[in-house]
């Protein structure tokens, strides 16, 4: 059993060195994003192995709202000046004039400024051409239409309909004047396949998704973390300590941890062959309106 894990590992190994590679081969200025969770940290993991010894041919990206977990920002921080990374970090200004926040804005609006609105900004500043990123077809139903070079109109707007055959693992990665490509070498894994990289690789994540007493409250049937001042507790809330762990990591007011005594990657593997609800159940980004993944997308979102 061991054995065909370790063989199927390496073969969605293979192809997301692949991958990469077909980027850095077709694109003219590729990005790679980084959005500090466990997905990110397997696909810088396999961007190193793609060109090692050389160093990165492309910068990574992170879109930062400024409401990302303190562990997180701390994580991005020490993985950058570790491996000698070149990070480009962009905010919406224009958010932040306005104080766009997750407690005063629904979450609809939140991540259409601070999120969808940022990361084209950057891209269109940066003149990226390709964005590489990190999400899964399993994830979640509108992200499992997407190809793996998955083409954007100008203004960065997905349509599912427009999408390239993708045959034989050949990847069109032309471009006509404004079009733009987002590619996600991991869309073929599942969370326990990125679970089991981790442990086989022994790639360091951030501690946010080992299970630790942390101060929680229970609002709208999940918990949330009140990870720093500011904090906003409704009437009668009071912060509980509770043994908890994320799964997804995103905006901490946003993001809600589940209920479990998972402290290693080895407990989270096997916690992982027993669960039947989706890693997502706790971003609430993704509950704001019927559709509402597929709609972002749409807009720009990753």
């Amino acid at each position: 059993m061991a054995l065909e894990r370790s063989s199927h590992l390496k073969a969605l190994e293979d192809e997301s060195i692949y991958i990469m590679r077909e980027v850095a081969a077709q694109a003219e200025r590729p990005v790679l994003m980084y959005s500090i969770g466990k997905d990110s940290s397997v696909l810088l993991h396999l961007a190193r192995k793609a060109f090692f010894p050389g160093k990165l041919p492309f910068p990574m990206l992170h879109i930062d709202t400024t409401w990302k977990f303190r562990e997180m920002i701390s994580f991005r921080d020490a993985t950058v000046r570790e491996f000698g990374l070149d990070i480009r970090i962009h905010t919406n200004r224009e958010g932040l004039r306005r104080e766009i926040n997750p407690f005063d804005h629904d979450a609809g609006l939140y991540t259409q400024v601070m999120k969808t609105d940022a990361l084209r900004q950057a891209l269109t500043e940066g003149k990226y051409d390709f964005a590489i990123g990190g999400a899964r077809r399993d994830e979640e139903r509108s992200r499992a239409k997407e190809r793996v070079f998955s083409m954007r109109a100008p203004g960065h707007v997905w349509d599912p309909k427009r999408q390239r055959p993708e045959l034989w693992h050949l990847f069109n990665g032309r471009l006509s004047s404004g079009e733009t490509m987002r590619v996600f070498p991991l869309s073929n894994w599942t969370e326990t396949d990125v679970w089991s990289y981790i442990l086989s690789e022994s790639i360091p994540i951030v501690p946010l998704y080992f299970a630790a007493e942390r101060p929680t409250v229970e609002r709208d049937g999940v918990l949330i973390v009140a990870d720093d001042e500011r904090m906003r507790f409704r009437d009668g809330e009071v912060p509980v300590p509770r043994l908890v762990r994320f799964r997804s990591l995103g905006c901490y007011p946003l993001s809600a941890a589940v209920l479990s005594d998972a402290a290693s990657v080895e407990d989270i593997v096997a916690e992982m062959r027993t669960t039947r609800i989706s890693e997502r159940a706790g971003r609430l980004i993704d509950h704001d309106t019927d559709s509402s993944m597929e709609k972002k997308k749409r807009e720009g979102y990753f």
